[in-house]
């Protein structure tokens, strides 16, 4: 890491009174952090000299009644300037450049306070050095916005008097309205994005969530502000919920962490873009999250995954009755093995259900013989698993499925942040590498950077994914918006398993819910395309194999698209509206759209990428795909010399252009 002093000008302080104030910069000079250090601590963001944050306070309060922010008194200040690039494997690129002026304000009391400037924005973390252990009642993380803005948020399920407040899928679409307007009764878990002066956007996220509850955000009626809400220290818990497969909190403590040594807490993050595109561009989350701490990844292995649940394994055209079975896994394994696919993924329903034991297997499916016959295709097997059955025996499941030849596993109803939730998430990755093991999170929090700290873990769920279709009634759900306000928020806190790949697609007026043979909103353009747009080192292939059959450009562009790139470009978009992205992996470049239900025509400048005008194959909705989802054509395209490429997206469409550069 290489150090630099900053110049005296970047960050300057002046005594006024009791009070003090000091300037971060950002390494370009455009972004700056405006600190205030007196009775309060309180700092402002602005960027192009634009006040994008008006004095936001910041807090930590300690049980014993001490709270960090208030009356502090400041005893130094240490600058200096980071110039770095990061290898960063199973990442949406495969290096980063880490650029950013950091201060840090120490003060009597044995804590800190960290802040970074980016040129895309700010983040500041606490930081303690007492040896004694102590609990934290609260942290005050509140934001102060320029004005009644506009916001998108997505809310818990439960409002406030509800028993279980924090009992939370992390699953929901996004609300969009003024500050004003937003329900003060729920919270809203993170990332969120809230507009400022002079059209730029600030999205709020975390990073470097380790060891400590996750943040929820509330509205304060009559002011433009968001406040922290953090879930208290679990009490009492009990097994019950889905199948008694989760732990539930039946009580709680008036604390939300124990802290028994020295440590630094998570990052509060604040992306300031220009345009839409820039939140989806950043790397914020990436980089403020701590290195790895897995010294060999040599065995990790993204890839694609058949499964099994989405489509409830109807398969036709064969001579057995399919479900949980070996007949129905064998047949899965053989499709991944034609089709070049990595692994196929046995989910809910291999392990004997209300039992939460993981050892007890049902008497349909014979797991060596299956681990076995995909050894010998090439195809690895991954088992979902509820996350007590997995929390509980934890070293014994991965020891023994390890031994037995399971390449990871799927760990499904967390539905919970809390600290002790957090560290659980830390414990698993660690155990699940000890016996390389790659580790698919669902019913859990966005990544936070817990991904670049264990890369074992290629992906997260926390996003109203594809597994709502089965049952989500078309009143109320615009999955193809959703779709394309995911990049610039839920992904920007890292990868998300959403599960694409859909082959019956439904325009907007002829989508239904249906358990047993679920289709997707928008057109199967917007299906593949999402295999760029969306990041997922471990993807999913959602419906059966025997509907691919009879799909096979579909089949031949899922299986041959990567799950992991060298460099990823957002080259346009609106939130909530439409995306373009550009992903290369070698010398291929994959520039995928996707669109939400308003028909669009564009001219896409793919100059920035480099590619000298010749041949790709583009891919697009049909000319019917406004009537019929399913229509789709592949053609070979000749870039012009302008380099611009001219794309029509039918309502809820997408496409698809590889070129090699």
């Amino acid at each position: 890491m290489k150090k630099l002093l900053l110049p005296l000008l970047l960050v300057f302080a002046m005594q006024a009174a009791a009070q003090r104030h000091l300037i971060l910069k950002s390494p370009d000079g455009k972004t700056t952090a405006k600190i205030s250090v007196g009775k309060t601590i309180t700092y402002a963001l602005y960027q192009d000299e634009i006040q994008v944050l008006e004095d936001s306070p910041i807090a930590m309060t300690l049980s014993e009644g001490e709270t960090w922010g208030v009356n502090s008194r400041l005893r130094k200040t240490r600058h200096h300037t980071v110039d770095n690039e990061i290898v960063s494997p199973f990442y949406k690129k495969n290096k980063v450049h880490d650029y950013f002026n950091d201060l840090v304000l120490s003060f009597r009391g044995s804590w800190s306070l960290e802040f970074r400037a980016y040129n895309d924005g700010v983040a500041y973390r606490f930081v303690s050095a007492r040896k004694k252990p102590f609990t934290i009642k609260s942290e005050e993380v509140t934001y102060r916005f320029v004005g009644d803005q506009s916001a998108f948020v997505p809310y818990v399920r439960t409002s406030q008097g509800d028993s279980r407040p924090f009992f939370n899928s992390f699953e929901n679409t996004y609300t969009t309205g003024k500050l004003s307007t937003l329900d003060s009764t729920r919270m809203a878990f993170l990332p969120l994005i809230v507009n400022a002066p002079q059209n730029k956007r600030l999205c709020i996220s975390e990073s470097d969530l380790k060891d400590y509850p996750g943040t929820y955000m509330e509205t304060v009626p009559g002011h433009n502000e968001l406040t922290s809400v953090m879930a208290p220290y679990p009490k009492t818990t009990v097994i019950a919920g889905h199948n008694n497969l989760q732990e539930v909190v039946t009580a709680r403590e008036n604390f939300i962490a124990k802290v028994n040594a020295p440590r630094s807490f998570p990052w509060r993050m604040t992306i300031i873009a220009r345009e839409d595109k820039d939140i989806a561009n950043s790397d914020m989350t990436y980089l403020l999250a701590a290195p790895s701490k897995l010294e060999d990844i040599s065995w990790i292995k993204p890839g694609k995954v058949i499964w099994d649940w989405w489509n409830d394994w109807n398969i036709k055209g064969v001579d057995f009755v399919a479900g949980v079975n070996n007949d129905t896994y064998k047949y899965y394994i053989d499709f991944a093995h034609r089709n070049g696919l990595e692994y196929i993924i046995l989910d809910e329903g291999w392990a004997v259900n209300l039992k939460c034991d993981l050892f007890q297997v049902v008497d349909d499916i014979d797991l060596k013989e299956l681990i076995d016959y995909g050894k010998k295709r090439q195809v690895g097997v991954v088992l979902w698993a509820g996350y007590k059955a997995f929390e509980k025996e934890m070293d014994k499941v991965c020891k023994h499925y390890s031994e037995m030849g399971i390449k990871g596993f799927k760990v499904d109803f967390m539905d919970r942040d809390d600290q002790v939730m957090i560290q659980s998430l830390e414990k698993m990755a660690q155990v699940a590498a000890k016996y390389k093991l790659f580790l698919d999170l669902h019913g859990v929090c966005k990544p936070a950077g817990l991904n670049r700290t264990y890369p074992n873990l290629l992906n997260f769920e926390g996003v109203f994914g594809m597994e709502q279709l089965k049952w989500h009634p078309r009143e109320g759900l615009d999955m193809v918006a959703y779709d394309a306000a995911l990049p610039f928020l839920r992904q920007v806190a890292g990868p998300m398993d959403y599960t694409q790949g859909a082959m019956r697609n439904a325009i907007q007026k002829n989508y239904y819910p249906c358990n047993s043979e679920p289709m997707s909103q928008g057109t199967r353009m917007h299906q593949l395309a999402e295999y760029v747009v969306f990041f997922s080192p471990f993807s999913m292939l959602c419906d059966a194999p025997s509907n691919y059959e009879s799909e096979k450009e579909s089949v031949a562009f899922i299986a041959n698209i990567p799950t992991v790139w060298d460099e990823t470009i957002t080259l346009e978009g609106t939130v909530g509206s439409y995306i373009v992205t550009a992903c290369r992996k070698g010398h291929t470049w994959y520039v995928g759209g996707i669109n939400n239900w308003e028909a669009r025509d564009l001219k896409i400048d793919l100059s920035v990428l480099g590619i000298s005008p010749k041949e790709g194959i583009l891919y697009k909705d049909g000319m019917n795909a406004h009537r019929i989802g399913s229509d789709f054509k592949k053609l070979n395209y000749r870039l012009a010399d302008s380099a611009l490429l001219p794309i029509h997206m039918a309502p809820g469409g997408g496409f698809v252009y590889i070129i090699e550069q």
